[in-house]
């Protein structure tokens, strides 16, 4: 094996992902008009390879392929190979994801495609292994296949590569108008498909793998709240609780990982992605209000501890992901044997703690055992002769020494750039985490993260820069950008009350608007206009690993619009759900971000107003019922009328205006479609008027 060392054109890169593959012997170039160029002069294919930093199959590929020099002398002499981190330009992503599924291919990371000069793809796929083996060609074979059609059947090339361009752009043309918009049966029917394809056992949907489902649970919550239909909530309650015991949630550190291999949740894919545990946390949050369940209070609270622990920047951003290897096997840093757990914790609750949570002599993973919670709590207690809250004392110590103990091994990875659409998700998780617990620590970080993508990575002339790393912000933002943020400000304001959130949701909102609303068909495109290097500009309705900007951008000026009475985003939110009725009707449960703001737009909405002295015991108090109930449709703003700036806070939300406290006390007002009820001075009424709407 050759030790020679070699430096491609990826080394000036920030993205963590393009630098991983800095000194491969393939001569990478990233994403840009040098690459495409070189391409239209040479009349060379361009082999485009999508990835991540965190995709383990991403780093078998690269170890397999990309470091060979035989492998690399192929790619080089034949094509002109480009590296993408997927998360750098997701608009890539999505348009040459849906291009290998057209092709019949299932999608996945790596992604990797031919293209011709002009940029058409006409052949592609996810993995190659590096030899033939399940099923699938090796990748040297594809290349040199590749290269061969593409010298000598470059008319049959040129065939594939518009058919694909012609797909492509019929897909793309999904979202216009017809003056109608999806109603409360569109959650009805994703109800029944959910319950169709529903785990009973194990909860979840399907079989093997299964990815936690953070927004149907959230829908299913919203059709529980209006139908208390009991099926809804079973399959919630089911599903949260089989995640929260299995090995997908790290039972010593907080957080999820990416999915699960198995039906049982048990053994995971261990990276840890931003975006997920973010949604999770909003799903729990949600969950415990309706149910009241402490544990999903827990497993909220620590996924937030995890978050500010391990993926907070030192500048107030959030970081992207966590690998799933550790000194090259995955899952290693989060597996204990019955030895490790004796040494840490001592024969008698090593003992204890393995029966809980199932770690055997013999384990559960390649000798070593994933902890999952073996046996409900409440049995186990009671096995134990403990409350409920005993046992959980008792493992929280466990736990502890364990954390402390796993922090001295070698640490994944961390992709520690910062990217605006998962900040956004990230500071409504800490935000509603806030107003649901109490815990000043989330506020801040909310508030800290906020600054930071709206300081560092906002501009008055270009708006939103989509990544941040290593000093540098770049790339023009996308609509998830914009409609992730708009939603993490609201709920920030919501939080603290500041009225220059709305301020910055005013401007959000406003840019969101000007470079990606569609004039002719409603909707949102997912990429600003005139991006030269776009092959086709998508308007994407469907959710995927990340929420739809289009069903999150409605949501959110739905929410603005509740909140400081401008018409106009309202209409913008009802345009966007009539552009998408055919697939929000004919594919409910693939458009679950679109049935959120569907069942937003039905409403009624609540106007919750409260006035009170800040920081007194009884605005507490009737603040704590208008945040701790589940009522997904409302809108909450406070004032203390008798301070200097409640004329500001009463020009930023009309619906404060005109209201006084009653008696001296703080008063709640809450309003539906434009008739008020009697004010309120109790929290206790308050909370049951929430409860009844």
């Amino acid at each position: 094996m050759s030790t020679a060392t070699y430096t491609n054109r990826l080394a000036d890169s920030t993205s963590p992902y393009l630098l991983q593959h800095a000194h491969n012997p393939v001569d990478w170039s990233p994403w840009g008009e040098e690459a495409l160029g070189r391409a239209r002069r040479e009349d060379k294919p361009i082999f485009l390879s999508i990835g991540y930093a965190s995709c383990h199959w991403c780093h078998v590929m690269a170890h397999e392929s990309f470091e060979d020099e035989d492998t690399a002398r192929l790619l080089n002499q034949h094509f002109i190979p480009i590296k993408v981190d997927r998360e750098e330009r997701p608009d890539l992503d999505e348009l040459y994801m849906m291009a290998v599924q057209l092709m019949g291919h299932s999608g996945g990371w790596p992604l990797n495609l031919f293209l011709t000069p002009d940029l058409r793809p006409f052949f592609g796929g996810t993995y190659f292994p590096k030899e033939d083996r399940w099923g699938l060609s090796s990748f040297r074979h594809v290349l040199e296949s590749v290269s061969s059609a593409y010298r000598a059947s470059r008319g049959d090339i040129e065939l594939s590569a518009s058919s694909v361009l012609q797909s492509l752009q019929a897909a793309a043309s999904v979202g216009k108008t017809d003056g109608s918009v999806p109603g409360l049966s569109a959650l009805q029917a994703a109800a029944e498909e959910w319950r169709g394809t529903f785990d009973k056992e194990w909860g979840g949907f399907g079989q093997a793998p299964k990815f936690p489902p953070a927004t149907a649970i959230r829908v299913l919550l919203r059709h529980f709240h209006r139908t208390q239909e009991p099926e809804a909530v079973s399959i919630v309650t089911r599903t949260l609780d089989h995640m929260a015991w299995g090995g997908v949630y790290d039972q010593v550190g907080g957080g999820f990982h990416r999915y699960a291999v198995d039906r049982q949740w048990l053994t995971p894919h261990f990276e840890k992605m931003l975006y997920d545990n973010a949604l999770l946390v909003q799903a729990y949050i949600e969950a415990w209000q309706l149910t009241r369940r402490p544990r999903y209070a827990r497993i909220a609270r620590e996924t937030l501890g995890y978050l500010l622990r391990e993926m907070t920047d030192p500048a107030g951003g959030f970081h992207s992901a966590q690998d799933a290897d550790t000194e090259g096997e995955e899952g290693r840093f989060y597996v204990w044997t019955r030895e490790e757990l004796t040494r840490v914790l001592g024969r008698d609750d090593a003992e204890f703690f393995g029966r809980f949570y199932g770690a055997t002599a013999e384990g559960n993973f390649e000798g070593k055992n994933i902890l999952h919670v073996a046996v409900p709590a409440n049995e186990f207690a009671e096995e134990e002769g403990l409350t409920a809250d005993e046992l959980e004392a008792r493992l929280r110590v466990m736990r502890q020494k364990l954390l402390e103990e796993r922090a001295k091994r070698p640490i994944p990875g961390v992709d520690d750039k910062i990217l605006a659409d998962w900040n956004g998700l990230a500071i409504s998780a800490f935000a509603l985490g806030y107003q649901a617990f109490g815990q000043e620590a989330y506020r801040d970080a909310a508030e800290k993260a906020a600054r930071f993508v709206l300081g560092e990575m906002w501009s008055p002339e270009q708006g939103l820069l989509h990544a941040h790393r290593a000093g540098r912000s770049h790339t023009p933002a996308y609509l998830d950008d914009y409609a992730f943020m708009l939603q993490g400000v609201i709920d920030l304001y919501e939080a603290t009350f500041d009225i220059g959130w709305v301020g910055w949701a005013h401007r959000i909102a406003g840019m969101m608007i000007g470079r990606f609303w569609d004039a002719e068909g409603g909707g949102f495109f997912q990429a600003p206009a005139g991006q030269g290097d776009l092959l086709v500009r998508i308007k994407r309705p469907y959710d995927g690993a990340l929420p739809s900007g289009n069903g999150m951008a409605a949501l959110g000026l739905m929410r603005l619009a509740a909140l400081t009475g401008r018409a106009d985003y309202y209409d913008r939110a009802e345009q966007t759900l009539g552009a998408f009725r055919g697939p929000i009707e004919r594919l409910p449960t693939s458009l679950g971000s679109l049935l959120l703001a569907t069942d937003f737009h039905v409403g009624p909405v609540e106007e919750i107003a409260i006035l009170g002295t800040a920081g007194s015991r009884d605005t507490k108090d009737l603040l704590s019922a208008a945040r701790g109930s589940f009522a997904p449709d409302k809108v909450i703003a406070w004032t203390d009328p008798d301070d200097a700036g409640a004329g500001a806070r009463q020009e930023a939300i009309p619906f404060l205006e005109g209201r006084a406290k009653q008696d001296g006390r703080a008063t709640a007002y809450v309003c539906e479609n434009r008739a008020c009820r009697e004010p309120l001075t109790v929290a206790a009424a308050l909370k049951s008027l929430i409860a009844q709407s």
